[in-house]
Parts: C-alpha cells; sequence; structure tokens
C-alpha cells in the first residue's frame, strides 16, 4: 500500500494532475488540494510521492513498488505482508464481488461521463481481471490485486465508449496471506450490459458501496457466481438437442392460448427527458405542468380498468413532483390508491397507483 503523509507532494498514476496530501478520508482515499486549490478525495493506491513533506526528492528505490502497480505488474509477498491488516468480518468469509458505474455529474444525464469500480465485499485478497469483448476478442481494460473488503478505481469513460462494455467478463483468484483460508474456486462471469440504462438517472440506485446513486453488477454473491462458468460448447449443443427431442414428444397437439394478463402494470416515467427533448424556454413551473398532465392523461386513459397497476417513475430528488402527483390522486382520483413502488425495482423514486 502507498504510505501518504500530510504535506507530501504526489502525482496521480491514471490521471493527469496532482497535488499535496492535506488529510484522509479512510484508509484507502486521500484528500489531495490541487493546482487549483480545490480538495480532492483520491484513492491512495492511485498516488505515487514525488516530494515528501520534509522536501525530500524520492529516490528510485523508494518508488520501485508503486512503479510496479502502476504497471500492472504482481505485487509480491513482502509488499502485501507491508499492508496494514484488515478486520475481518464473519460475512466476508463468502466472497461478494461487483461492478460499479457511477455517473460523473448525475444532474446532466444527456452528457455525463462514468467511472467504473470494483468491489471486493470479503475478507480475500483478489487477483482480477476486467475485460471487454469485441469481435470475438477479449481485451483487458483493468487487473492488478485488490485488498479485503475495498472498492478500487477501474477506469473514467464517456458515452462514446458505452459500446465496449456491452460484453464485459471478470475473471479472479481468491487467497488469504499468512493464514489459512478456505479454498475458493476461481471464478469467470461474463455480463452483458444494458447500456440504455446509463442515459436513465433513475436506473442508478442506492447501495450499500457508495454514498452515490451507482449501477451495480454483481460479479459473485455469497461464493455464488451471478452467471455459470464457460460451458462446452458440444455439451451445450447436446443438451439444446436433448431438450428439442423432449418438448416434441410431449407436445400436445391441440394447446389452449394463454390470454395475455390485462392488467399487467404499466409504467410510466415522467423525468422530464423522457417527455420531451428539450426544455428550452420551460421553468420549473412550466415543466411540472407538462409532467402532471402526462399523468392526468395515463389516468384518465386507464380509469375504467378496474384493479389496474400504474407505475409513475418520478425520481427521489426533493419530493416536488411525488408530492404533486399525491395531491392530484386525493383531489381527482379519490377511488384509487396509491403506494411507493418496490423499492427493489425503482429505489424512493416512484409511486404505484392501483385503479379501484
Amino acid at each position: 500500500m502507498t504510505k501518504l503523509n500530510i504535506g507530501d507532494t504526489v502525482r496521480f498514476l491514471n490521471t493527469t494532475g496532482g497535488g499535496k496530501v492535506k488529510g484522509f478520508q479512510n484508509k484507502q482515499i486521500a484528500i489531495i488540494e490541487d493546482e487549483y486549490g480545490f480538495d480532492v478525495p483520491v484513492l491512495i493506491s492511485e498516488c505515487v510521492v514525488v516530494e515528501s513533506a520534509g522536501n525530500e526528492k524520492l529516490g528510485q528505490a523508494e518508488t520501485t513498488d508503486i512503479e510496479e502497480v502502476a504497471k500492472n505488474k504482481t505485487p509480491n509477498a513482502d509488499s502485501i505482508a507491508a499492508n496494514e491488516e484488515t478486520e475481518e468480518t464473519p460475512e466476508g468469509e463468502k466472497i461478494t464481488t461487483c461492478i460499479a458505474f457511477l455517473p460523473i455529474d448525475a444532474k446532466n444525464m444527456t452528457t455525463t461521463g462514468y467511472e467504473s469500480y470494483f468491489v471486493n465485499d470479503s475478507n480475500y485478497y483478489l487477483y482480477y481481471n476486467y475485460m471487454s469483448r469485441e469481435n470475438n476478442a477479449w481485451q483487458s481494460r483493468s487487473n492488478g490485486l485488490i485488498e479485503p473488503n475495498t472498492k478500487i478505481f477501474l477506469e473514467e469513460f464517456d458515452k462514446s465508449r458505452l459500446n465496449e462494455i456491452e460484453k464485459i467478463c471478470v475473471q479472479f483468484i481468491a487467497f488469504k496471506h499468512q493464514k489459512s483460508f478456505g479454498f475458493k474456486n476461481p471464478v469467470s462471469v461474463e455480463l452483458h450490459i444494458d447500456t440504455v440504462k446509463f442515459y436513465k438517472l433513475h436506473a442508478f440506485r442506492e447501495n450499500d458501496y457508495f454514498d452515490e446513486n451507482a449501477l451495480v453488477y454483481y460479479i459473485t454473491r455469497n461464493d455464488i457466481p451471478e452467471r455459470d462458468m464457460l460451458v462446452n460448447a458440444g455439451d451445450l449443443e447436446n443438451a439444446l438437442r436433448e431438450k428439442e427431442r423432449i418438448d416434441s414428444n410431449r407436445r400436445p397437439r391441440i394447446q389452449k392460448i394463454e390470454k395475455k394478463d390485462k392488467n399487467e402494470i404499466i409504467e410510466v416515467d415522467l423525468h422530464i427527458n423522457q417527455l420531451l427533448d428539450s426544455t428550452a424556454g420551460m421553468s420549473n413551473a412550466d415543466i411540472l405542468e407538462y409532467q402532471l398532465k402526462k399523468f392526468n392523461e395515463v389516468m384518465t386513459e386507464n380509469l375504467h380498468h378496474k384493479n389496474q397497476k400504474i407505475v409513475f417513475i418520478h425520481g427521489k430528488g426533493d419530493g416536488v413532483l411525488k408530492n404533486a402527483l399525491l395531491k392530484e390522486i386525493k383531489t381527482k382520483y379519490k377511488r384509487c390508491v396509491a403506494q411507493d413502488a418496490s423499492f427493489q425495482e425503482y429505489g424512493f423514486g416512484a409511486t404505484m397507483i392501483i385503479i379501484k
């Protein structure tokens, strides 16, 4: 682990710039005052000391371990042993990992870039490799060692590069240093990333790992991979053929037609950027009026559909739109029932109306 002291001058590994260490947010994050006088939280592992607090220039021998990490070289056992002891937890004996994406500017989803992180929620060290697939070939985007109960910055990218991460894979092996541990199988999980969600603010939700809302894709939960490991193509083809043979033998000649449930949930996104291409010239009052107009149109269309459930996505925000919807329901649709929509699906940002 990089050792920093208040007053040290540092440069950043993966981005341009640097500054002086002012303090520490926690064991992993330092507060760096940049050249413009702004305080910037930065991962300690992403900093290289170029001048100590005592105005001593660092020699080559002092920076060797840091430079090796920067070049994605494997750290040796001595460097691991030098790290501070991480407090273990009983639940950390089963490995939970995920990839998390965070918008850099959540207030401007049309142009914002994103940051990605790898989260290691376990008592194990992980050697990891984060890859993306394009044209049937894989490219490593980040790899190295992540400490127990730690999240590590992977990369920053903008919307023009979203297509690069539609198909990703995370591989890792787990171990503990100088202590006994339960054997863990190597993990290799491929995921399909829905890049459309990166344009929708409500897709980024509250989570256990960041103060900000994030789009989280789990790799493992309690030792169980979210997706199966690679399957032999021949075995897969044989399994599909066997399934077709069984289905063909069992398929009845006459089948009942199952009608679609007329009362399936209707989902309406009231975020103004989902309703209009541009809000130029509109005040906040104009925007709210337009959103309520859309709300009333949907309610009017479905008032005669008894037990119909409608989810209106309004976002968490400051609660102005949600309160306006509840007021409309109390005054115009007294027979309807309003409740918070599924937290698992929408977080705190949606209300479900049931037509009565």
